[in-house]
């Protein structure tokens, strides 16, 4: 197994593809089309439900995509975790209604082994408990040996999201080796020795609701992979920061802050935060997001702000933002060209809302700063809380962060009722 970029990654992941006749889709914009349930696209097969369900045609029955992907629930646990990020890239291979479990489970062998070169003795698969279809065609049909399998319950192994199509997975693992466990860990544990990194979905099945299943005419074949999880197994190293393409952007950063990465842990969180937010603020832009208080466009400056504050942390003074999206537009260049085309734009939205932060932030810090010293409570008030929003532009999620920071929390009923 060679040291492999995550660039080169994905373009062979996607040409392996194309030569088992899928049709290679640019990556859907992040701002969902004609699909009101998502705020932003959150997953590599959600731009193609439509051709799942039925009520679009497909433009080729199979297609393989990279798809750029953001997700935002754990905000709060980017940059204090190595793990957790707001923006990455899924990897996958659809079949609609075409080829089925068969061909995606040896096509994914033969990319893990001929294509990545992993050593086979470092892969492990688990099926759903009861998919002895699955188990069969892994252990009889392509090799694998049964202590090298795993069957799961539908927690872990069994895709659904209530009445619609659904089905068993069939999910790949690469053991890192004892030194990220032990010798009695095991796929499906919760230590970091045994890496999930490609999820096979098999939708065979439609559920009523009721937990009545019937097996569908057509089965479809729905894939994901990580590509930056995939890029840490290729790379050898432990987290998405510590690849090429992100440490790139990491780098940057250190050269503007004159701070080294692993050296003060205080100073690894604010690297990190910035390294992942901007990424992901660089691409919604591309995408045509902008600023705003509300939806998506508040996702954007939520994360622009984090980012700006994680930057004065380090000792960065003034706008650097802006600077830093330069090499997240150069390392993405060749795969999505219209960061390239969109340059200027994104450079001039990211650096004008550095600079109205700039404008509000001391006045709100110095006032919640105040507020926390003369405070008698662990809790600060709703209407405290909102006054730095309505009067000083100072958020509520930064709020939250800062008195998180203190052991305190803020009266979060009260200040809905005002900002209502």
């Amino acid at each position: 197994m060679e040291w492999m970029g995550l660039n080169e990654i994905r373009e062979k992941y996607l040409s392996f593809f194309e030569s088992k006749g899928h049709l290679r889709l640019p990556s859907f914009s992040l701002v969902p089309q004609g699909d009101k349930s998502l705020l932003l696209i959150n997953a590599g097969m959600a731009p193609l439900k439509k051709y799942f369900t039925g009520e679009l045609t497909p433009p080729r029955k199979r297609v393989t995509t990279c798809q750029k992907c953001i997700r935002t629930p754990d905000i709060e646990r980017v940059g204090i975790t190595a793990r957790h990020g707001t923006y990455f890239e899924m990897l996958g291979n659809f079949s609609f209604g075409d080829y089925f479990k068969q061909e995606a489970t040896h096509w994914a062998w033969e990319f893990c082994t001929e294509v990545m070169k992993m050593p086979k003795d470092k892969l492990f698969v688990s099926v759903y408990l009861d998919d002895d279809e699955a188990y069969d065609i892994w252990t009889k049909d392509i090799g694998v040996a049964p202590d090298h399998m795993v069957r799961l319950g539908k927690e872990d192994n069994f895709w659904e999201h209530g009445a619609g199509p659904c089905g068993p997975c069939s999910e790949i693992y690469f053991d890192r080796g004892e030194k990220y466990g032990s010798p009695d860990c095991k796929v499906g544990c919760d230590c970091d020795r045994y890496v999930e990194f490609w999820n096979l979905v098999f939708t065979q099945f439609e559920n009523d609701g009721n937990g009545n299943y019937t097996r569908l005419k057509n089965c479809n074949i729905d894939t994901g992979m990580g590509l930056e999880r995939l890029a840490c197994i290729m790379q050898g190293v432990d987290n998405l920061f510590e690849v090429d393409t992100v440490q790139n952007i990491m780098k940057h950063v250190i050269d503007i802050a004159g701070v080294k990465y692993h050296d003060n842990e205080k100073n690894d969180v604010s690297l990190r935060v910035i390294t992942d937010h901007i990424r992901s603020t660089t691409f919604m832009i591309g995408d045509g997001v902008m600023p705003s208080n509300e939806g998506r466009g508040y996702v954007l400056r939520r994360l622009l702000r984090r980012a700006a504050r994680h930057g004065r942390l380090l000792g960065i003074k003034g706008t650097f933002l802006y600077k830093v999206c330069e090499t997240v537009i150069r390392e993405n260049a060749d795969a999505y060209p219209n960061l390239v085309e969109k340059h200027d734009l994104i450079v001039k939205v990211i650096k004008a809302e550095e600079e109205s932060f700039n404008k509000t932030i001391d006045t709100g810090l110095t006032v919640l700063e105040n507020l926390i010293a003369t405070s008698g409570s662990k809790q600060l008030s709703g209407a405290d809380a909102f006054k730095l929003q309505d009067t000083f532009g100072f958020p509520i999620d930064l709020t939250k962060e800062l008195l998180a920071e203190k052991g305190m929390t803020v009266d979060v009923a009260e200040y809905d009722r005002l900002y209502a």
